[in-house]
């Protein structure tokens, strides 16, 4: 005679606290993800070396000055749209 034996969870219900916390997992290692890349994915890893004062900096994307400036002064980059305003850095 053979006898089986389980252990695990019984009774109606029993795997949705599994399938619930596999969910969770899932959801928090997607939202870790997405900010990980907001965080690394920045515009100024693209910036080659630069003195200080020559790039424009605007919320989008970056351009070169035409005339070196003092870090943290408005400034504007061309686009197809027209000027961005920027910050000097």
């Amino acid at each position: 005679m053979l006898l089986w034996v389980y252990c695990g969870p019984v009774g109606a219900g029993a795997h949705e606290s599994g399938r619930t916390m596999s969910s969770v997992l899932r959801i928090s290692r997607r939202i870790l993800g997405f900010v990980l890349i907001a965080t690394c994915a920045n515009g100024d890893a693209q910036v080659p070396p630069h003195p200080p004062g020559t790039v424009c900096y605007t919320p989008q994307f970056w351009c070169w000055m035409q005339q070196p400036g003092y870090p943290g002064t408005p400034c504007y980059c061309p686009s197809p749209y027209g000027l961005v305003r920027g910050v000097v850095g």
